[in-house]
């Protein structure tokens, strides 16, 4: 066991080096426009402390649920909505900052130039969408993952 000032200090050092890249992971989610991008097209840039708000929580809040790891009952009905409303906010996170990406790399102009493709890009980008979906479903119905 560690004497209490060395436990004191890791857990300083801990919290600082975690709020250090999580102030960079939000910085770069910023830089690359995600949430500028998300504000303009939903034309709630009135809303911006409420936007500011739920970024900085939903940071903690995921933080503290990785750190103690709540285990959640899949039993039951409750478990079941907050695996879905969780499932459904990631996969919409992951979309949007997928998308931010590309933008911001010009990937589907190149890729559109590429191919020499006029028209039905929105097609190519939902059956990129179906076809994770369809994979992630597949992993985890059959279980892919578990040993």
């Amino acid at each position: 066991m560690l004497p209490d000032g060395k436990l004191l200090a890791l857990g300083v050092l801990g919290l600082s080096a975690g709020g250090i890249i999580a102030a960079g992971v939000f910085a770069f989610l910023a830089i690359i426009g995600v949430f500028p991008r998300l504000i303009g097209k939903t034309k709630t840039k009135r809303h911006i402390i409420l936007y500011e708000t739920f970024i900085v929580m939903g940071g903690i809040i995921g933080n503290l649920i990785d750190l103690y790891e709540f285990p959640i009952p899949l039993g039951t009905i409750a478990g079941q909505a907050v695996l879905l409303i969780f499932g459904l906010s990631a996969g919409i996170f992951v979309g949007c900052l997928v998308m931010s990406l590309a933008e911001t790399l010009n990937a589907l102009p190149v890729l559109t130039r590429r191919v020499h493709l006029a028209v039905g890009l929105q097609y190519i980008i939902l059956a990129i969408a179906l076809g994770k979906l369809t994979g992630s479903l597949t992993f985890f119905w059959y279980g892919i993952g578990s040993s």
